[in-house]
């Protein structure tokens, strides 16, 4: 597999597991009890974003790593994924 479609899939990949981090571990200024006047008292009350982006990365990099071992010992057939999807014939 070339390195950029190896990159590519890393990135759409770390991507996706960057939304399903964001939630982790947030905590309203509401629910602190620290509401800053004239903000949404659901917003944030500390933002852990570059916690946030480390945990992304080690998550992304397990899930990339079980995508490329799938591939590479070849345990979902590129011909079985091609017949499920069903794409369109030339």
């Amino acid at each position: 597999m070339p390195i950029g479609t190896i990159l590519a899939i890393y990135f759409i990949i770390w991507w996706v597991v960057l939304f399903a981090v964001l939630p982790w571990g947030v905590r309203s200024q509401h629910e602190a009890g620290e509401v800053e006047p004239g903000t949404e008292p659901g917003a944030p009350s500390v933002h852990l974003v570059w916690k946030k982006l480390l945990w992304t990365t080690i998550v992304a990099s397990i899930v990339f790593a079980l995508a490329y071992g799938l591939y590479w010992f070849n345990l979902v057939p590129i011909d079985w994924l091609l017949r499920i999807s069903n794409p369109p014939h030339s």
